[in-house]
């Protein structure tokens, strides 16, 4: 059997708490069997992960996710000093140069048509990307490979062709919007073009680079540009809802002014609620090595190696999933709680258990929503499982002591349901 998924199952009751927003400043919620839940986003999920302290701790290197190049310059010219790769300003520029702007093809035209694409190059340049995710990785091959190229002398074919692009600019018909160029400006303009072309040809090598930077791995990138490498990712995230019904509550609040004998210096109100949330993910371990450069692409077998480093990262995702909160309100709420119960299985599909929460969960004789989520959670997973003959190898830990399905194998504690995921799912 192909187990090339891993599919995650947890469950967090988080104490009174508004931790994720919408445009109103209402808590996000969502609609599921007819019911209103209360819901955190799959983006906001995400992003608590990766930018967690346990995140930095284990994986140095994460993404920086920006639309504006100008600031992406600055702070990618202080990241890669800080990594130790020390290189001049001028080089960066230009290696931000290469995603921004598009070279102009010296063909055989007429001078109108010419010019208006030299127009929407320079609009191309100037105006701001979607945001995306860059990789420090990344910019360090491409810095590499333009000082190579821009500091390598041409050829005599490319000197000719160089000559010919300075004369062609030199016999153009400047305009306003479009005044004539420098022979230092064309040089520019041709050696960035041979650049891109170097870089089109070796997109493997910039995956690879992208790989170490392991939330692009995980999450993937939507290309922004021609040459930026579209990678897909290999973890998908669902938008966790709370297993029933939730009423919010309503908090007025007051900022007291010290130095004003009566009244408040600011009032306002703030929706919040507490409830039991289902978050699951599935992680395609395939997917994560082919992003990591550890396979070239999905046809590929994977090796041992390349497996045992997917199966690791898989384990510091469940732990993230199970530990991180968003902070969103946490200075008025501190809602710092850790999961209930996780649940893990490998399989050959993702396969989420949402369903079982489709009625909303009663609560149980003592008003609690927790142990009755964990049942029908169980409950719901043997039905799938024999109503589909799926075979998985699974194993949970929960903070509860009870009986589990056949086929579920019980850990008695967090780090030991990673070590059975370090270990492929095995004792």
């Amino acid at each position: 059997m192909n187990e090339n998924f891993i599919n995650f199952h947890i469950l967090i009751s988080h104490s009174p708490s508004c931790l994720n927003r919408d445009d109103m400043n209402m808590q996000k919620s969502a609609i599921f069997g007819g019911k209103r839940r209360v819901r955190i986003s799959s983006q906001s999920l995400k992003r608590t992960m990766r930018t967690s302290g346990y995140y930095k701790q284990i994986f140095p290197e994460k993404s920086i996710r920006t639309r504006d190049l100008k600031l992406l310059t600055e702070k990618m010219s202080e990241l890669l000093s800080e990594s130790g790769y020390q290189i001049e300003r001028y080089w960066v520029e230009k290696a931000v140069q290469v995603f921004s702007s598009r070279v102009v093809e010296n063909d055989d035209s007429e001078d109108e048509n010419i010019e208006n694409v030299e127009q929407d190059a320079q609009q191309e340049t100037t105006k701001k990307v979607a945001v995306a995710p860059w990789s420090v990785s990344e910019f360090k091959y491409i810095c590499d490979s333009v000082i190579r190229v821009y500091q390598t002398p041409l050829t005599e074919k490319e000197t000719e062709a160089l000559q010919k692009a300075i004369e062609k600019e030199k016999n153009r018909k400047p305009t306003k919007k479009k005044p004539r160029k420098s022979e230092e400006d064309v040089k520019d303009e041709f050696l960035l073009k041979k650049l891109k072309k170097e870089l089109e040809a070796g997109t493997e090598a910039l995956i690879k680079a992208c790989g170490k930077s392991t939330d692009i791995a995980l999450s993937g990138r939507m290309a922004t540009s021609g040459l930026m490498t579209n990678i897909d990712g290999a973890l998908a995230v669902a938008h966790a809802i709370t297993t029933h019904t939730v009423d919010a509550d309503i908090d007025w609040f007051t900022a007291v002014d010290d130095l004003q004998e009566q009244g408040s210096g600011h009032l306002d109100t703030q929706e919040f609620s507490s409830g039991v949330f289902y978050r699951y993910a599935s992680l395609n371990l395939k997917q994560l090595q082919v992003n990591l450069g550890l396979l070239p692409d999905m046809k590929s077998e994977e090796t041992p190696e390349s497996r045992a480093k997917a199966l690791d990262i898989a384990a510091h995702v469940l732990h993230m999933l199970a530990t991180e909160v968003p902070s969103a309100k946490q200075q008025s709420f501190a809602a710092h709680n850790l999961a209930d119960l996780a649940l893990v299985s490998f399989s050959s599909q993702p396969v989420s258990l949402a369903n079982a929460f489709e009625e909303p969960i009663k609560p149980a004789r003592n008003g609690g929503f927790r142990e009755p989520s964990m049942q029908a959670l169980n409950e719901y997973w043997d039905k799938v499982h024999k109503g589909y003959g799926l075979q998985e190898r699974c194993a949970e830990f929960s903070l509860v002591q009870r009986e589990l399905p056949n086929g579920i194998e019980s850990k008695p504690s967090l780090p030991e349901l990673e070590g059975w995921v370090r270990n492929n799912g095995k004792a």
